[in-house]
């Protein structure tokens, strides 16, 4: 169940912040980067906007679980992507800094069920909140 997309934020430890928000995004070429696997949409959206800013990060770990990556960067290891609708919760949790946005790249965000139709009241209650308070159309 579609819930909404958001633009790709990067964010990293205020090391490594201060180090590369200055000429974002030129500043991630070599940069040292968490990403997420070769096989999710968002990798190939990243890759296809790195290859379109002519930057090559150095690619230090990649994650299927995001939240691993985000406790990586907090370990400052490197940069990493998040979805920039949770942009201050990211911060706060993981005490990491916005570098800058990747505009064109966005990261589809859904709720799975077991059902086609979702009935469960909860779900339902999460599926609205999602609707109306992080992707407000």
């Amino acid at each position: 169940h579609f819930l909404g997309e958001s633009e790709i934020m990067f964010f990293g430890r205020a090391d490594l912040a201060d180090d590369y928000r200055s000429g974002f995004p030129a500043s991630l070429h070599g940069a040292p980067m968490l990403l997420p696997g070769e096989n999710s949409a968002l990798r190939r959206s990243l890759d296809q906007w790195f290859e379109a800013q002519g930057v090559r990060p150095n690619i230090v770990g990649e994650f299927d679980d995001s939240a691993l990556m985000k406790v990586f960067g907090l370990r400052g290891v490197g940069l990493f992507p998040a979805a920039s609708v949770i942009a201050s919760e990211v911060a706060a949790q993981y005490q990491v800094q916005s570098i800058g946005k990747a505009p064109k790249v966005r990261e589809r965000l859904y709720a799975v069920t077991v059902e086609r139709r979702i009935k469960h009241p909860a779900v339902v209650a999460i599926c609205e909140a999602a609707k109306t308070l992080i992707f407000p159309q």
